[in-house]
């Protein structure tokens, strides 16, 4: 009598078990149940992902820059020095000359002195580069299950370990 007991005890476990695995879900239509599926193999999946990265670059350059003077100033300066020097030198009609002579000799070479230097110089150039980068990394995992005898694959995101929660779901053919 006890055995008997023991096994009808054990027989309504495994009945409330297969219950409680294909029971419906609460929110369900009632042509849903779900249960759980043993994993027979999760391949993993990979995949490429390609990163913009921006970064700057820079490098020294040689470049080339005019040290501008006052060539009115140079020029004005330059006659009134040369004006003064040639009236020094002349007498009478030929000091005019001279002055004459030297304001436009000295004109021109202030004129000459007062444009400036040209000088080298480095100066530093940036530009913005692009870098892709490249990684290998896993996008999913092909798995294979077993629900109740027959053999299913899936995609997933994620490694579903041992057993995975499907959801089963009946509907007539027409």
């Amino acid at each position: 009598m006890v055995k008997l007991w023991v096994f009808a005890l054990a027989l309504a476990m495994m009945a409330a078990g297969v219950h409680a695995q294909n029971a419906p879900y609460p929110n369900d239509d009632g042509n849903a149940h779900y249960g759980w599926a043993d994993v027979l193999r999760a391949d993993p999946v990979h995949g490429v992902t390609r990163t913009n990265v921006p970064r700057q670059e820079c490098y020294d350059q040689q470049v080339v820059r005019h040290e501008g003077g006052n060539n009115t100033a140079g020029t004005v300066l330059g006659a009134v020095i040369g004006g003064v020097l040639g009236n020094t030198v002349g007498k009478g009609d030929g000091r005019k000359a001279a002055t004459v002579a030297g304001a436009v000799a000295g004109g021109a070479i202030g004129n000459r002195s007062a444009r400036g230097r040209d000088y080298e110089t480095t100066q530093t150039q940036c530009r913005e580069v692009n870098t892709v980068t490249e990684q290998r990394r896993i996008i999913g995992y092909d798995v294979e299950y077993r629900y109740r005898g027959e053999v299913y694959m899936s995609r997933l995101d994620y490694d579903p370990g041992e057993r995975l929660r499907v959801r089963v779901s009946v509907t007539p053919v027409d």
